[in-house]
């Protein structure tokens, strides 16, 4: 039987949705899932990481995500020690600027958790003794701000954490590994996408940056990230015409051309499905 740990079990009763846990060592847990997101960050010895059927060894410097809706557990455990940086994405609020121009990003937080089964766990992040350094001091700083909690810790530990998503997306983007370069190559897909957006998609394009074949870069893509490329194009589209509509003073039509939509009534359509209210409605309701 699988355990859910629960939010409130696990976060401050403050709620701010982010957490530090330590395991020095990994005692037995159970297999169990949770409604958040962990960052985990192995700092020591050896153990197997078990989800459903499959379990892959673990080592000292690896890194990985692990979605909430996941089952996993930990066995074999001699002296695993590791860090558990918990987080729940939909509470945090959280500007990522620049952040998706890393093709590290996308394939440590998206495109390994989504292949890990095919790639046989062979694509995660594994930290060098310097990095793995770096890492932990970061944890440390953000393990202080939540510990200590004084007057404006959220924005600190926010920032910190931010720093340490960006800190091992870098490392993912300078591995060696064969099967991280793969999952790098069709990450720089959607870092070409979030550049790009306004453009028109060519398709081939992004197919050869992967060096797959068309079929397989298709359902790749789509697996890890929930949409077709051209459906992905269509949300990073609404995304950025949601901004201009509350920022600028721009009409509808000239927003909706800006952004890379052709045709100002197949954008309101889109944008309806997405918001559920037309781009009028959702300004006006943006700038009471």
């Amino acid at each position: 039987m699988v355990r859910i740990l629960k939010k409130d079990d696990w976060f401050h009763p403050d709620g701010f949705p982010i957490a530090v846990e330590r395991r020095d060592p990994q005692e037995p847990f159970g297999l169990h899932a949770h409604e958040f997101s962990e960052l985990v960050i192995i700092t020591g010895g050896r153990g197997l990481h078990v989800t459903g059927q499959d379990s892959w060894q673990l080592g000292t410097g690896d890194v990985f995500v692990i979605g909430g809706s996941r089952p996993h557990d930990y066995l074999n455990m001699e002296n695993l020690r590791l860090i558990n940086v918990l987080f729940d994405q939909e509470d945090l609020s959280i500007e990522l600027m620049d952040l998706p121009s890393l093709a590290g990003y996308h394939a440590l937080f998206h495109l390994e958790p989504a292949w890990r089964k095919r790639h046989d766990f062979k694509s995660r992040l594994r930290l060098t003794p310097t990095d793995m350094k770096i890492s932990v001091g970061l944890v440390d700083e953000l393990d202080g701000e939540l510990n200590k909690r004084n007057a404006g810790f959220g924005f600190l530990a926010t920032a910190i954490f931010m720093q340490i998503v960006g800190f091992l997306s870098r490392c993912y983007g300078r591995s060696r590994n064969t099967d991280s370069r793969a999952l790098l190559r069709i990450a720089r897909t959607i870092t070409h996408l979030e550049s790009h957006y306004a453009d028109a998609i060519n398709l081939d394009e992004l197919v050869d940056m992967s060096q797959m074949s068309k079929r397989s870069f298709l359902r790749a893509f789509e697996a890890a990230m929930g949409y077709t490329p051209i459906a992905y194009v269509i949300q990073l589209r609404i995304a950025r015409a949601a901004k201009l509509l509350c920022q600028t003073d721009d009409n509808v039509t000239n927003i909706a051309y800006s952004v890379g939509f052709n045709d100002s009534n197949y954008f309101s359509r889109q944008f309806r499905k997405h918001f559920g209210i037309t781009p009028r409605a959702y300004r006006q309701h943006h700038l009471k």
